[in-house]
């Protein structure tokens, strides 16, 4: 049985981090192949941790390797990604549950300051890259085995679509965005659990929706 890939600060795992930067901020696009002797070249590596690398990526959900041919960035359909999101309808609301009697004063502070910033800007990249944390930090508070990790491998998995999306309409157009995530930070403020798990779901649906009604989005 294969070994589980390295995340130790070796040169795979930096490697990895490295990629999965490029494949999260859209440098590389579903479905684009990745060769292992072009990565090599980039970094001055060795093909071990390029494979060590590319490893850590596909636990990731980044990365689809296939034996004896290659490495290509994961490709969703539409039917995929509809169902990557109702999962999330039924599983964030739940670790969102487990985290918020853990977050401080000073983290509920910074989610209200990253849903401002959200709204307050105009730029994809940046909507992307606060919306990202703005959710991840909401979660922050649990501690889980299995759960969180399963969550952030269903956002790596789907963030190529968000950015086409969000490029599609613009971060500004649907204001329904910012406002549920002040109302959010408020239900998370008061403590009230219920309400933020309900918010987290009908924002999640939203977006599912939304995705769906754009499937040329999925086309490769």
């Amino acid at each position: 049985m294969a070994s589980a890939p390295s995340r130790d600060g070796s040169a795979g795992s930096r490697i990895a981090t490295r990629l999965r930067d490029e494949i999260l901020s859209g440098a590389y696009a579903p479905g684009a192949r990745i060769r292992q002797e072009d990565v090599a070249e980039q970094f001055g590596a060795s093909r071990l941790p390029v494979r060590e690398a590319l490893r850590i990526l596909e636990s990731d959900g980044l990365v689809t390797l296939v034996a004896n041919t290659g490495a290509w960035v994961s490709h969703l359909s539409l039917a995929e990604c509809e169902e990557m999101y109702q999962i999330r309808e039924r599983i964030e609301p739940l670790l969102l549950r487990y985290s918020l009697p853990q977050l401080s004063p000073e983290t509920l502070g910074r989610l209200q300051h990253l849903a401002d910033d959200m709204q307050a800007g105009t730029d994809v990249e940046t909507f992307l890259r606060l919306d990202r944390e703005f959710h991840l930090l909401s979660y922050s508070g649990a501690v889980t085995s299995i759960l969180g990790e399963t969550i952030h491998r269903l956002w790596n998995s789907t963030q190529h679509y968000r950015r086409a999306f969000t490029t599609l309409i613009g971060p500004d157009v649907n204001r329904a965005v910012h406002y549920e995530h002040q109302l959010l930070v408020g239900a998370l403020r008061r403590g009230d659990g219920e309400e933020a798990e309900r918010m987290l779901a009908g924002h999640i649906r939203r977006t599912r929706l939304e995705l769906s009604q754009h499937p040329s989005l999925f086309a490769q």
